[in-house]
């Protein structure tokens, strides 16, 4: 008996049990509803839930369609940065045309009425529109008149500072003449490839070697000319440069890259800057015509290499310039242009002869007439 109550007790848990299990699983895969309210009747229909999808797409716009009052706020904003980045872009297209075109002089001058027409002061015999129409236009005016003189200052402190670099460091590079001295002619020899020439070497590194023949080039010539070495390098490397190739102080002045006129990209002497008659001054180099901004007082030679040992052209000159020195041209300028296209070593030897050939032919003609 107590044995079939005992079976009786288990079936029925076990039974229990499994609905359990089975309910579990049918309520947690159904969708959840919400709980009606215990004073509500079993007649009365509950609400639907609210659908989190079509909430979402009333409150959030779809991706690329914008706030229509978020957009119109911003359109003054945008126009007036658009429109800044316009001006700003005009003025400095205007400005570089316009230096580049014209000068600073040019530009003061025809921008002066526009500036000057911001000074406005009322007429008292002139109409009131008149002067309402004056104070408008002056107005008007005050901005453009204010960035062409910012312009205009700016401009003026730029070029003052490339000037200092372009132009040389003195209006007169070297000093007065002594009084006794004005009768002297002015040699200015150059150095690379006039005097020395310097290269670098794999084996050797720098080397800084001496043309043949200036030792007796300078020390004859000293005697006549006022030498000076007008270079475009750097006075570092001229000055310890001269002080070993002249001991005896022939040179007497020594000009480096801070004397020469920057132009098109490179250095320029400018022989109107050493406080000489041009008619009186002779430039000695082996890229005269290249280097110099007065080429009618150029005096061209060979350009020296330091392979070539048996180099004589220094030496070659020394005849034609002791002549210039003892027969003291007025100016020199037109004796040079009459040896324009040739060797003027080679051509004052030539003339030499022919000259004393004739002066030789007038002495024959001479004792002639005598008998």
């Amino acid at each position: 008996m107590s044995s079939a109550i005992l079976r009786s007790r288990l079936a029925s848990v076990f039974l229990k049990h499994r609905r359990r299990l089975l309910s579990s699983n049918v309520v947690s895969g159904a969708p959840k509803e919400p709980l009606a309210p215990s004073s509500a009747t079993a007649g009365t229909p509950l609400p639907p839930p609210p659908n989190t999808a079509t909430t979402a797409t009333a409150s959030t716009d779809p991706p690329g369609v914008f706030n229509a009052d978020t957009t119109s706020s911003n359109k003054p904003w945008r126009f007036l940065k658009y429109g800044l980045i316009g001006a700003l872009t005009g003025a400095s297209a205007t400005a570089g045309y316009a230096s580049y075109a014209y000068t600073f002089d040019e530009i003061d001058e025809k921008t002066r009425a526009l500036r000057s027409s911001v000074d406005f002061s009322l007429k008292e015999d002139a109409s009131t529109f008149d002067n309402v129409k004056g104070l408008l236009h002056s107005a008007a005016m005050i901005v453009p008149a204010k960035a062409i003189e910012l312009y205009l200052d700016m401009r003026r402190l730029i070029e003052e500072q490339v000037q200092s670099f372009a132009e040389p460091y003195a209006e007169k590079l070297l000093p007065d003449l002594h009084p006794a001295e004005r009768h002297v002619f002015t040699l200015v020899l150059d150095l690379q490839e006039t005097l020395i020439h310097y290269d670098w070497t794999r084996e050797k590194g720098w080397q800084t070697l001496k043309r043949p023949g200036v030792d007796a080039f300078l020390e004859h010539l000293a005697q006549f000319y006022e030498i000076v070495v007008y270079s475009d390098e750097q006075s570092m490397f001229v000055d310890p440069v001269v002080e070993r190739l002249d001991p005896k102080h022939c040179i007497r002045y020594r000009l480096s890259k801070g004397a020469t006129k920057y132009q098109n990209g490179k250095h320029y002497r400018d022989l109107s800057k050493l406080n000489r008659d041009p008619g009186k001054i002779l430039y000695l180099s082996g890229h005269a015509l290249e280097g110099c901004l007065q080429p009618e007082n150029c005096v061209p030679v060979k350009p020296w290499k330091q392979h070539d040992a048996n180099d004589t052209a220094l030496l070659d000159f020394i005849p034609f310039l002791e002549f210039v020195a003892r027969t003291s041209p007025p100016d020199i300028r037109p004796v040079l242009a009459s040896y324009q296209g040739c060797e003027i070593p080679t051509e004052f030897i030539r003339r030499s002869k022919d000259y004393q050939r004739r002066m030789q032919e007038q002495k024959q003609q001479g004792r002639f007439w005598r008998r």
